[in-house]
C-alpha cells in the first residue's frame, strides 16, 4: 500500500544565527517558550528546517537537499529532525495541538498572569530589582534621579523599549521619569509588541500581572466598556500574553520605580504585525479589526472615571545577520542608521500616525520596525498635541552581528 506523504510545518518561530563552542548554529526560538529552551540546529540541518512550510513533501525534501548538497539525505535523518522539532513544540501538528489546548485552558483558568521572565531578564528579589532599576537612572546615559510630580501634570502618552534591560535599561528610565514627573495618570493603556502571528490585530486580556512586588491590577471596567463596543473578539490570540515579554518588562519597571503614589491599574494591549498591510501598499485601517479596536480603545479612555496615559512598548530597526539581512551593520551603517531613525521619530513628536507609518510603507519597512503597530495605535489614539525625543540608542550585539535600536519618547497635551 501506498504511503501516504506528510507535508511537515514549521511553526511561526525565530531563527537566527549564532556560534556555540565554535561550531556555526542556527537558534530556533519559539516566542511562546512553550519547550522552555532554545534549539540549536547546525546549518545543514537548517536548509531541510526552511522547506518545512507545509508545501514541500518529505521525498521533496531530499530532493532539494540532493540538488542543493550534492549527497544523499536519509528518510532517517529527516524524521529524526522532525522528530526533534516536533518535541520541542515547533511543528504545526497533533503533539503542538493538544499542549495548545491545555495552554489556553489552563491560562485562561488562572486567576493571574503569571511572570515569564523572572530570574531570566530580571531579579526575582524585589530589593536588587528595585536597586537595580534605580540605577538605570542614575547611569551615565540615564535621566537622573526622578523628582517629584509637576503640576498641571499634562503627559499623555509615551513610547518607552522593550528590549531587554541590560541593553536598554536606562532608556527605559527616560520614559519613565517623564511619568513620574508629569503624568497624572491612574490608568496605563500598555500596547506592547506582539512577537508572534494573531488571529486578530490585536489581542487583551483582562489577567491582572504578578510582578516581584505583588500585582498589577487590570482596569476590569475599562475592558469591560471596551468589549460593549467591539464586535470583533479581542481576547481569540490572548494566550499570546503568557509568555509575551513586551507588556512585562514595562510593567516591572514601572511597578519597580512607583513610590508614594496610588496604585496604578494597566489595560493590556498585545498589537500585531502590520507587515502585510505594508506590502501591498494599504493603510493599517483597512486591516480588519485595526479601526473598531481603535474606535472602541477612544470611547473607553473617553468614558474611564479615572485619568489614562497611552504607552506604546516598542523598539525601532532590527538590522544584520540575525534578523536575514545579507551583512552585518559596521560603523558608517549604524551612523546612517541613527539618521533615519530620527527622521522617523519626527513624525512622532508631531503626533503624525499616517506620516509615521508611510515613510515606513515607502521602505518597505527595510529596517524591520517592530514597534510599527504600537506605536501607530498610540499616535491615532492619543489627544496629545506634540512630542519630545528624551532618549535614542542602539544595542550591537556582537554573537549575531545585529543591532536593535529603540527610544523614548513623551507626548503633551
Amino acid at each position: 500500500m501506498e504511503q501516504k506523504a506528510i507535508y511537515p510545518k514549521l511553526r511561526n518561530i525565530d531563527a537566527f544565527p549564532a556560534e556555540v563552542e565554535g561550531q556555526q548554529v542556527v537558534c530556533l526560538r519559539d516566542p511562546l517558550n512553550l519547550a522552555g529552551k532554545i534549539l540549536f540546529v547546525p546549518f545543514p540541518a537548517f536548509f531541510i528546517v526552511r522547506l518545512l512550510d507545509g508545501q514541500h513533501s518529505i521525498l521533496d525534501i531530499q530532493t532539494e537537499f540532493m540538488r542543493q548538497f550534492g549527497r544523499l539525505l536519509y528518510r532517517e535523518d529527516v524524521d529524526r529532525l522532525i522528530g526533534k522539532l516536533d518535541e520541542n513544540l515547533l511543528l504545526e501538528s497533533d503533539r503542538f495541538r493538544v499542549y495548545e489546548r491545555e495552554m489556553i485552558k489552563t491560562y485562561r483558568g488562572s486567576p493571574s498572569r503569571a511572570m515569564a521572565l523572572s530570574g531570566e531578564s530580571y531579579d526575582t528579589k524585589p530589593e536588587k530589582l528595585e536597586k537595580a532599576i534605580n540605577a538605570f537612572y542614575q547611569a551615565p546615559d540615564g535621566p537622573g534621579v526622578p523628582g517629584l510630580l509637576h503640576e498641571p501634570a499634562w503627559l499623555l502618552g509615551v513610547v518607552a523599549p522593550h528590549i531587554d534591560y541590560r541593553r536598554g535599561g536606562y532608556c527605559y528610565a527616560h520614559a519613565h521619569r517623564a511619568i513620574l514627573e508629569t503624568c497624572a495618570a491612574e490608568v496605563f493603556v500598555l500596547l506592547g509588541t506582539a512577537h508572534m502571528a494573531m488571529t486578530n490585530p490585536y489581542a487583551l486580556t483582562a489577567k491582572d500581572f504578578e510582578t516581584p512586588f505583588g500585582l498589577v491590577r487590570s482596569d476590569q471596567e475599562f475592558l469591560e466598556e471596551m468589549r460593549r463596543h467591539s464586535k470583533t473578539d479581542f481576547y481569540a490570540d490572548e494566550l499570546i500574553h503568557k509568555g509575551e515579554h513586551s507588556i512585562e518588562l514595562q510593567v516591572v519597571f514601572q511597578r519597580a520605580s512607583w513610590k508614594n503614589r496610588p496604585p496604578f491599574q494597566i489595560v493590556p494591549v498585545l498589537c500585531g504585525s502590520f507587515h502585510e498591510a505594508l506590502l501591498k501598499d494599504k493603510s493599517p485601517m483597512e486591516i480588519p479589526g485595526v479601526e473598531e479596536f481603535i474606535d472602541a480603545l477612544k470611547k473607553a479612555a473617553h468614558r474611564s472615571a479615572r485619568p489614562v496615559c497611552f504607552l506604546a512598548s516598542a523598539d525601532l530597526a532590527h538590522m544584520g545577520l540575525r534578523f536575514g539581512d545579507p551583512e552585518p551593520p559596521n560603523p558608517s551603517s549604524l551612523r546612517s542608521l541613527e539618521a533615519e531613525d530620527r527622521k522617523l521619530l519626527e513624525y512622532i513628536e508631531r503626533v503624525d500616525a499616517d506620516g509615521f507609518y508611510e515613510e515606513l510603507r515607502r521602505e518597505k519597512d527595510r529596517r524591520k520596525i517592530c514597534g510599527l503597530s504600537s506605536i501607530y495605535t498610540l499616535l491615532k489614539v492619543t489627544e496629545a498635541k506634540e512630542g519630545t525625543l528624551l532618549k535614542y540608542g542602539q544595542s550591537f550585539d556582537a554573537p549575531t552581528q545585529s543591532v536593535v535600536t529603540f527610544a523614548s519618547l513623551a507626548l503633551y497635551g
